[in-house]
């Protein structure tokens, strides 16, 4: 399976839709739409997840090295709409406590 990654741009707020599977095989084409953007001077990132259906630890790892990036560069990196399956994944390992996670799609999106 395929990733589609859509980067809509307001001011210095990026909202990213990601749809499909995030894998070994997809996450370099996340690596590149992402780190360009979490490298920006006080960024706010905020990740869709909520047409992903499956994410394995490469994912994890991109997100991680985005959070860094962003956090960084004094910027806001929050992940939105992600399914049970996905939150136990960043609960298990930890990240939900470090990185911004919020419940269904709020933090702007529509």
């Amino acid at each position: 399976m395929n990733i589609t990654v859509d980067v809509n741009e307001l001011n210095t707020e990026f909202i990213v839709k990601l749809k499909g599977e995030i894998d070994a095989y997809t996450a370099p084409k996340l690596r590149e739409s992402l780190f360009p953007i979490s490298e920006r001077e006080n960024v706010k990132i905020i990740i869709d997840l909520s047409e992903v259906s499956y994410m394995d630890s490469t994912g994890l790892g991109v997100f991680v090295g985005a959070f860094k990036s962003v956090r960084a560069n004094n910027g806001e990196f929050t992940l939105v709409g992600l399914s049970e399956r996905l939150r136990r994944l960043f609960d298990i390992t930890g990240l939900a406590d470090i990185i911004d996670i919020k419940s269904g799609t709020e933090g702007g999106l529509e």
